[in-house]
């Protein structure tokens, strides 16, 4: 048994390869076994002997997906029980098909396709005892498993030929649900979409992509582009769904930002190193045609908690190193290089009146400003003058 990569945890979202199929059966003298197995001994006996309970379970449980995460293998099966009391010596048949992941690995994935695949073994059985007389057909079953794992593995589809029956199986990946979209939401275009021709986009977003820049937020495309908000924000939680835009917040310079562990990344990944400097760079036709990557990082890691945007351009003039501070930003929080430090209003009165209502430590300055129509400046007037506001970070 292959041991899992150990810089991955049990819901950590990341998807590992199948790393075996096998096929067990409850054996009319033998119990509990494991008739087929691909690659051969992956789950020893030893390791199956602990956990067969929940390989052939309870009738209950039966054709029902079920999942076992233990000693660092995650299991995948769909118990099945056929009765036949002529057919066979208990009056019915126990197997489950299983597929084995490493134990950090997202599973959910091949739950349609372990039970696609268990349903087609089904019916060979019901026609010609292909699993109850796997001695004779231990060879085609293998042959099945091993086109099985090398195709989901490599190309997410496969196709399986036996006799006069095809099954095809794909893996569909489920993307996790669209994120609440605000109004002080800033969207931007993922630079695989940006060539993609105006008349392949649908009508609304035909009419609000133009104004989808990474600066301006939801509100203002809304009034520019003379849509309404709704229909916007329903627009982009579909392009957000489908990876095709990035949801950032409104970018200040009295913005507050924080480097995450993200940014050794910049300097060990060449790629997002060269990704980064071409991007950011204030005029690309300059001589040299992108800023250092010394710069660029000085400027990241300058980011602290209650250091301003605009106190790191004052002091560091990243314009003078031919460094689109703005752009810089932008590409630090889509690649989470960096992250932006909030600030929440609280109201810590008895009763409040007026804007006081909206402190309630649940929305933030960006919030507040798109739904008041005022600017930063106004709303940090308003909260020094009153001393039953508290402000946090973070």
């Amino acid at each position: 048994m292959q041991k899992s990569n150990q810089q991955f945890f049990e819901g950590c979202g990341k998807e590992g390869k199948i790393r075996c199929i096998f096929l067990s059966e409850f054996h009319a003298t033998a119990g509990c076994k494991i008739s087929c197995q691909v690659p051969p001994d992956y789950v020893s006996k030893d390791v199956f002997d602990a956990i067969n309970v929940y390989i052939i379970p309870k009738p209950h449980l039966q054709r029902c997906i079920l999942t076992v995460n233990a000693v660092d293998m995650k299991i995948v099966g769909y118990p099945v029980g056929i009765e036949d009391q002529q057919k066979y010596v208990r009056n019915a048949f126990l197997f489950n098909l299983c597929f084995v992941c490493d134990s950090w690995a997202r599973s959910v994935h091949y739950e349609p396709v372990v039970k696609k695949l268990s349903e087609y073994l089904i019916m060979m059985e019901e026609e010609n005892c292909f699993l109850s007389k796997v001695e004779d057909n231990k060879l085609k079953l293998q042959h099945i498993f091993e086109t099985v794992i090398r195709d989901l593995n490599e190309k997410k589809v496969t196709t399986i030929v036996e006799g006069d029956t095809t099954i095809y199986l794909k893996i569909v990946t489920h993307k996790p649900d669209p994120p609440i979209v605000k109004d002080h939401m800033v969207p931007l275009l993922l630079v695989d979409f940006k060539n993609t021709p105006l008349d392949n986009w649908d009508l609304t977003t035909q009419q609000i992509l133009p104004y989808i820049n990474g600066i301006n937020h939801i509100a203002r495309i809304a009034a520019e582009a003379d849509v309404e908000t709704d229909l916007v924000k329903s627009c982009m939680q579909n392009l957000a769904y489908y990876g095709v835009v990035q949801l950032l917040p409104i970018l200040k310079y009295s913005n507050v930002y924080m480097c995450t562990q993200n940014l050794k990344n910049l300097i060990q990944n060449t790629s997002l190193t060269a990704a980064c400097r071409k991007y950011v760079a204030l005029n690309p036709d300059k001589i040299p045609k992108s800023p250092t990557i010394q710069k660029i990082f000085q400027f990241y890691a300058s980011m602290s908690h209650g250091v301003t945007l605009r106190a790191i351009c004052q002091r560091l003039c990243p314009q003078n190193n031919n460094i689109d501070e703005r752009k810089l930003v932008i590409f630090g929080l889509q690649h989470k290089i960096i992250r932006c430090i909030h600030k929440y209003p609280i109201f810590t009165g008895s009763v409040p009146s007026g804007r006081q209502k909206m402190y309630t430590g649940l929305l933030n300055f960006d919030e507040i400003c798109c739904k008041t129509g005022l600017s930063p400046f106004n709303i940090e007037k308003d909260i020094d003058k009153d001393t039953n506001v508290t402000v946090i970070w973070k």
